[in-house]
């Protein structure tokens, strides 16, 4: 059973590797296609659970209210550049200049969220108060995958 740091840290690890293998792509590729996907996926997915699980219980705390508000603030950023990166031509030449914006902005996020998020949060969070949220997170996740078009269908008929 992963804790929830770990579970969060390990998605973070595989996002980051994803978004190396789509920077040494090029073009509309299969390659590009496939680690896009992937990546896509995984990360809208992470951050709907993460603030279901996660944030939820770091903003019953008064130090977490700022930080999970300015995180879930940086989640809907990088999601409305997600779905710019998603609807746009992987093949011209501002894909991916788009995708290095977002690649940086995700960086610094999760740079941000695992020394001075996480750190913090162990500090005012109890470890019993916490326990078992890492399956709770893995569990979400996996349900918000389901959803993923779902949402993307509603959030467009808005």
């Amino acid at each position: 059973m992963p804790s929830i740091y770990d579970a969060i840290k390990s998605d973070h690890d595989n996002h980051r590797d994803l978004m190396d293998q789509i920077a040494e792509t090029s073009g509309d590729s299969d390659a590009r296609q496939k680690a896009w996907d992937s990546f896509y996926h995984d990360v809208k997915s992470h951050a709907a659970a993460e603030e279901e699980t996660f944030y939820s219980k770091l903003i019953s705390k008064t130090w977490g209210q700022d930080a999970a508000r300015h995180s879930v603030h940086e989640h809907q950023q990088l999601d409305d550049l997600m779905e710019e990166l998603n609807e746009a031509d992987m093949s011209s030449p501002g894909w991916l200049q788009k995708f290095k914006t977002l690649q940086h902005d995700y960086l610094h996020h999760i740079e941000e969220e695992e020394d001075e998020v996480f750190t913090r949060a162990k500090e005012v969070i109890d470890a019993s108060e916490i326990d078992g949220y890492g399956d709770r997170f893995l569990k979400r996740k996996s349900e918000e995958r389901e959803l993923i078009d779902e949402k993307r269908e509603d959030s467009l008929e808005d």
